[in-house]
């Protein structure tokens, strides 16, 4: 699957960790953290958009989800805004196609169907009339998080979301 930008589920420091963000790192190949180090930084509920180097992918949109505490802390919000600006940063380079991971919910311990409910409904509602996004992808790493999303999708349609 060829798409213009991954998204990849960062830590603060964007240099690389373990799983995903690990991989994506390695693939890409060293330039990915000389650039990541001139970006000082992502703070959670943020993104920030890098080349893709060795990858297929053009871009790599770097967003830090929120580590689950119960959800008291404000972590909706924060997982809500990862999905909305790595949206935005597509928009802003006229972008047409996007991968998303289900941000959050490994290490991070976000609950599974509340991020995939959080992650369709956001990004249906971060989708701007006149986008350049022709396609939007979410990568579930496993059956149960692939059967989450297309609930998730499937309540938002009949809620009547576009």
């Amino acid at each position: 699957m060829r798409v213009d930008a991954i998204v990849n589920a960062a830590n603060t420091s964007l240099l690389g960790g373990g799983g995903v963000d690990g991989a994506i790192h390695r693939a890409a190949g060293p330039e990915l953290v000389m650039e990541c180090r001139q970006l000082h930084g992502c703070k959670t509920g943020d993104a920030k958009i890098t080349k893709g180097y060795r990858l297929p992918a053009a871009h790599v949109i770097h967003t830090v989800g929120p580590v689950w505490q119960g959800g008291e802390r404000g972590e909706d919000g924060l997982l809500a805004s990862c999905y909305r600006r790595s949206i935005e940063l597509c928009h802003d380079r006229s972008l047409a196609s996007v991968a998303f991971p289900a941000i959050s919910t490994g290490v991070y311990r976000f609950p599974a169907a509340r991020a995939a409910g959080i992650a369709v409904h956001t990004t249906l509602e971060a989708i701007e009339p006149e986008t350049s996004l022709e396609y939007i992808v979410f990568c579930c790493f496993s059956e149960e998080s692939a059967r989450l999303h297309d609930q998730a999708f499937g309540e938002a349609v009949a809620s009547g979301a576009r």
